[in-house]
């Protein structure tokens, strides 16, 4: 047999092997360990994973690559990302040092306010050239599949230009990139006393002509306080799903909105955020099948006190992912190696659990499972090749990176 590839010399390679299911509780500390391991790839796909002597023995290659005795894992997946707008908000950072709050400055006219003023009127290869930047350091943290939103313009024709914008990504970039439309991302200026209005908008206009463009898989609202509440959302989420959209939420995540109940009423492939949601509200997600996408570098980033139930939500069986959540407000982090470092340290995972989240069950709540997230045979050979003496060191090391080679359906995409 002749292969495309041959990735031998692997000291330890984590599978994170699932049958293509989410890992769940005990099963998320199970990494799926070949020790002195090898893999062969064909057509972008692994055909071969096991012992490095007896695929060198038994398949030939058009090329080798030696992992020089380094640890591979399954490349990331970021399932929750904001990378298409123009300007970064600093200063907001400062003023939260300040002691100013989210919600505080967004009334004030910052937040996602701020970021649609520079980005709706932006034009396309702006937009493009901007996000193409963002994702290429992401996949030189080792990013291999994301989820990008649109959401930073709340019109129908700024946010069909941002849908444009991940559209070309997907084939200007060397890994794969789910589209998700984000008009419910927040109330513009001119309807904040008049939620009916843009409701009206979002499902009438918006939704459909999305719709129509065909690019979006997923729609996203953002379920909170001073934005959507439970009866906004569940409406404007049921016309999305009419119109044949996934559905994904920011739910939960200042205060217990019932964002976690919804999103299990209506059966939403994840619910994120969730640093402030009722127990009760996450039993019924586990009970739903809905994953729970965790951020915990944007807790971290506005100084929060607590942060999302990670451990009571492993530990009680739900479908848990970790997500960078990088945007030009709340979270500037493009990095899922921090990411896991803050889930181990904020949230109770183990290393290998904050892995299974950043791979396999983070590909399953972007209904990717089936192909992205693990290292078997017959999915795509989306994988990192590391300088580090074993799996843990991945969250322990933070600051910098120990990632030695990048590849995407079998192509190199970045080399230390």
């Amino acid at each position: 047999m002749k292969v495309d590839l041959i990735i031998h010399n692997c000291n330890l390679i984590a599978t994170m092997a699932s049958g293509g299911r989410p890992k769940r509780g005990k099963e998320m500390n199970d990494a799926g360990i070949v020790t002195n391991g090898a893999i062969a790839i064909k057509n972008g796909k692994i055909r071969y994973i096991g012992k490095s002597d007896e695929i060198m023995n038994g398949v030939t290659s058009n090329s080798y690559v030696d992992a020089y005795g380094g640890i591979v894992t399954p490349g990331f997946v970021d399932p929750h990302t904001h990378p298409v707008f123009v300007h970064t908000r600093e200063k907001e950072f400062a003023m939260r040092l300040a002691g100013a709050t989210y919600v505080e400055i967004s009334k004030a006219g910052g937040g996602i306010n701020s970021t649609i003023e520079t980005t709706k009127n932006a034009d396309f290869e702006l937009l493009l050239k901007l996000a193409k930047q963002r994702i290429r350091r992401m996949i030189s943290m080792g990013t291999t599949t994301l989820e990008a939103k649109s959401g930073y313009g709340l019109d129908t024709e700024s946010e069909l230009n941002q849908l444009s914008v991940i559209g070309a990504l997907q084939f200007s970039l060397p890994i794969d990139i789910v589209p998700t439309f984000m008009g419910a991302h927040e109330y513009p200026m001119e309807y904040k006393n008049d939620h009916a209005a843009y409701i009206k908008i979002l499902t009438e206009e918006m939704i459909p002509a999305v719709v129509e463009q065909g690019i979006a898989k997923y729609c996203d609202i953002f379920t909170e306080a001073h934005v959507f509440n439970i009866e906004e959302s569940r409406h404007v989420l049921l016309f999305a799903k009419a119109y044949g959209l996934k559905l994904k939420m920011h739910a939960d995540e200042i205060e217990p909105m019932g964002g976690a109940e919804l999103a299990a009423e209506l059966r939403c492939t994840s619910a994120d955020h969730l640093g402030a949601a009722s127990e009760k509200g996450l039993i019924a997600m586990r009970n739903a099948n809905v994953a729970a996408v965790l951020l915990p570098a944007t807790l971290f980033s506005l100084g929060a006190k607590s942060y999302a139930k990670g451990r009571f939500m492993i530990d009680s069986g739900l479908i848990v992912a970790l997500a960078t959540d990088y945007n030009p407000g709340s979270c500037n982090c493009d990095s899922m190696p921090m990411v896991m470092t803050l889930a181990c340290l904020k949230m109770g995972f183990t290393p290998i659990e904050a892995l299974a989240a950043s791979t396999i069950n983070a590909a399953y709540s972007i209904g990717m499972a089936d192909h992205k997230g693990s290292l078997e045979v017959g999915k795509d050979a989306d994988l990192i090749i590391w300088d580090i003496p074993s799996l843990d060191f991945i969250p322990y090391h933070f600051g910098s990176s120990h990632i030695f080679k990048v590849f995407a359906k079998g192509e190199l995409v970045h080399r230390a």
